[in-house]
């Protein structure tokens, strides 16, 4: 049984507006299942390396504000490895070896494969994870990677170098490395792939022990809990920096097959099979792709080549190439403050946010919650709320009192009253906030009412 770390930790800012912090682009629902369902990167992912490998034990290293979103659209089991800060890849895959040390009780001779959440590639390359577990089995180095054989000579990609004058092939067909190239100019690429480089796709394998010495390096700590407590003194760097290219013996084994990097409009947009989404039309649009979630209808006509997103969160209009340098420019704009989020119950949308002369704040809120679901019991200091039902039915408690509810029912709820709500059917929400702070930390939880 092999044991794989998928890591999702990136907020997926080439995406935005449709990506930001609490809503990543793994968790998006724009790709299509074998059957035609709306399925998301994270979903698609999983699911190959179960077809892959039934028994494979999977971990998770992610910050706080994904957890919710896996646990509503990951079935089965797995395990969570939560950041308590961003930190880079490095941190992210020391915290997830002590908790494979702690918490799964994982030997320290056993292979552990790295692998990003969010490749777009044939189940060929999940394939490989047991060519991977037996090339690091045999000790063939201390560090297997998984390469690409380039289609093209990128710049934008990092390019791992065989040694073409090792002898054979190891374990699994495990090459020896003699040097790495991070995004090299379109001649150099061109070179490199002439002399049998493969693109670096973020896939690292390795023994437990081997990534538990690294994190010896900076903490005396061994159990998960007391990594996570001293993780702002780990190094805030990648792992191929930190870890890979500071090695002793590192081999590779080349997959050849699709591989692309959905992080951007341009390339997410060669796999949606929609080119409209919400409310939009648009007529003269060769090559366009348009995605409202606002409840206003959005019309778009004679714009080609070009990539349209109107959310909560903003507005793009971009050319889809241009669309991949977007980041600086986001930067500027952004709300710090997601407008859309996923949680385990559901989901909710900031509607409206207003600041009154008396200095009281109002934020509105529409919240969808799941049949079945509930959000947890919980109070705020600093804020009272009024729900308000516009379909579905279900229960609320409010200090221990139980009241069934359904649509056009109204529930005022004072700052420090314990109160939570559970959805018979797929119950939706209108919640207004007042108070002089309104923010996500104002909330206390205890747990779930109904157990």
């Amino acid at each position: 049984m092999s044991t794989v770390v998928l890591l999702s930790g990136g907020s997926g800012t080439r995406l935005w507006p449709l990506s930001n912090e609490a809503r990543s682009k793994q968790f998006l629902k724009v790709l299509r299942d074998d059957s035609g369902a709306s399925q998301s990167m994270v979903q698609r992912v999983i699911a190959q390396i179960r077809k892959a490998d039934p028994a494979c034990d999977i971990v998770i290293a992610t910050s706080a504000s994904q957890v919710s979103s896996l646990y509503a659209q990951v079935d089965g089991d797995f395990g969570v490895a939560v950041e308590p800060s961003r930190r880079d890849t490095a941190p992210a895959i020391m915290l997830a070896g002590a908790y494979l040390h702690s918490e799964k009780h994982l030997a320290d001779d056993e292979p552990i494969v790295v692998m990003p959440i969010d490749s777009y590639v044939d189940d060929g390359y999940f394939e490989l994870i047991g060519m991977l577990d037996a090339a690091v089995r045999s000790g063939e180095s201390d560090i297997v990677l998984l390469g690409v054989k380039p289609t093209h000579p990128a710049e934008s990609y990092g390019y791992i170098v065989p040694d073409s004058k090792a002898s054979g092939t190891g374990a699994g067909g495990a090459v020896a490395v003699r040097a790495f190239k991070e995004k090299p100019s379109s001649s150099d690429a061109a070179r490199l792939i002439d002399e049998g480089a493969l693109w670096n796709c973020g896939v690292f394998a390795f023994k437990l022990g081997y990534i538990r010495s690294i994190a010896a390096r900076y903490t005396e700590a061994t159990s998960y809990d007391e990594v996570a407590a001293e993780y702002g003194s780990f190094p805030k760097k990648s792992f191929d920096y930190e870890v890979v290219e500071q090695a002793e013996s590192v081999s590779v084994i080349a997959y050849d097959g699709m591989w692309k990097d959905l992080g951007t409009w341009n390339t997410l947009t060669e796999e949606m099979r929609d080119p409209q989404a919400g409310r939009a039309i648009g007529s003269g649009n060769p090559n366009t792709h348009i995605v409202n979630e606002l409840n206003i209808p959005l019309v778009a006509l004679g714009i080609p080549d070009a990539v349209i997103v109107a959310t909560p969160d903003g507005i793009l209009v971009s050319d889809k190439k241009a669309s991949a340098a977007m980041k600086p420019y986001v930067e500027q704009v952004a709300e710090g403050r997601a407008m859309c989020e996923s949680r385990n119950w559901g989901e909710y949308r900031v509607l409206d946010h207003s600041v009154y002369n008396s200095g009281t704040k109002s934020l509105t809120k529409y919240l969808e919650i799941a049949a079945g679901r509930q959000i947890s019991y919980q109070r705020h200091t600093l804020r009272d709320e009024i729900w308000t039902v516009v379909d579905g039915s279900g229960e609320v408690v409010v200090d221990g009192e139980v009241r069934a509810v359904a649509r056009g029912d109204a529930v005022s709820i004072s700052h420090g009253s314990l109160h939570g709500v559970r959805a018979r059917t797929d119950l939706h929400i209108v919640e207004v906030q007042l108070g002089p702070m309104l923010t996500e930390d104002d909330i206390e939880r205890f747990g779930f009412y109904w157990e």
